[in-house]
């Protein structure tokens, strides 16, 4: 890709007129740059995905309370994943992070989070039920499909660092910003439809209680009337989703 190639990606990119004045305000190489990775962000391989969110996972790690090995919530977690160090090609790290909210998280890289709030709620096979629905997600590719999104936002950021404009001041995206937007943001009801199935397919495989997706999603509807689940709001609609589960227990 040439510099005039990778100019009109990025300006089809940003929607702004290449003859538009205010271009005055941008570093060029600061555009082409962005216009590389902007590119580079729709051809992301598996080994460049999963090295995202190693950075992503560290640091993940190094702001959270991690139960130590004896601790017992890293015991029961142990246990209740036997058997689960590789699923359907993933190879997986799980951890307990120590803190009263309901959540869980998995990345495309094999992490696997929970957190004490969401074990402190739910039965074993509850929570495997919503190992099941985060590995949904990465195996159905939608980590994918949102981390390049976000480089993509972040390369169009990059090419407004240096302008005097508002943007320029959100032009150095952190890690944290990116774990937000990959793995905190709100989920689609489509996406939400794949990895229960998938969650449904993965406790039956696993000779898991199925009923026990049906049960999770019940008790996290009746905990939206409150604000103690984090899960609920990247997660929504727990009640319907339960009753469409329901149809899969046959």
């Amino acid at each position: 890709m040439d510099r005039r190639q990778l100019l009109t990606l990025v300006t089809l990119a940003s929607g702004v007129s290449a003859v538009s004045p205010v271009w005055a305000q941008f570093d060029l190489g600061k555009m082409l740059d962005a216009g590389k990775d902007l590119a580079k962000s729709e051809s992301m391989t598996d080994d460049e995905v999963k090295a995202a969110f190693d950075q992503m996972a560290a640091e993940s790690d190094r702001q959270n309370r991690i139960a130590p090995a004896g601790n017992p919530y890293a015991t029961r977690l142990n246990k209740l994943t036997a058997g689960l160090g590789t699923y359907d090609g993933l190879k997986m790290n799980f951890k307990v992070y120590l803190t009263p909210d309901i959540n869980a998280f998995a990345m495309a890289n094999g992490t696997i989070r929970v957190y004490s709030g969401l074990m402190d709620k739910f039965t074993d096979d509850e929570v495997r039920y919503v190992i099941g629905h985060e590995i949904g997600h990465v195996k159905k590719g939608h980590s994918k499909a949102r981390i390049q999104a976000a480089l993509r936002t972040s390369a169009l950021r990059n090419a407004v660092s240096s302008s005097n404009s508002r943007a320029g001041a959100i032009a150095d995206s952190q890690l944290g910003d990116l774990f937000e937007k990959v793995v905190r943001a709100q989920h689609s009801q489509s996406n939400e439809r794949e990895a229960d199935d998938y969650a449904m397919g993965f406790m039956k495989a696993k000779r898991y209680q199925p009923g026990a997706c049906v049960s999770a999603l019940e008790k996290l509807a009746a905990m939206s009337g409150g604000d103690s689940s984090n899960f609920l709001s990247t997660h929504p609609s727990p009640k319907e989703r339960a009753e469409r589960m329901k149809t899969q227990l046959a």
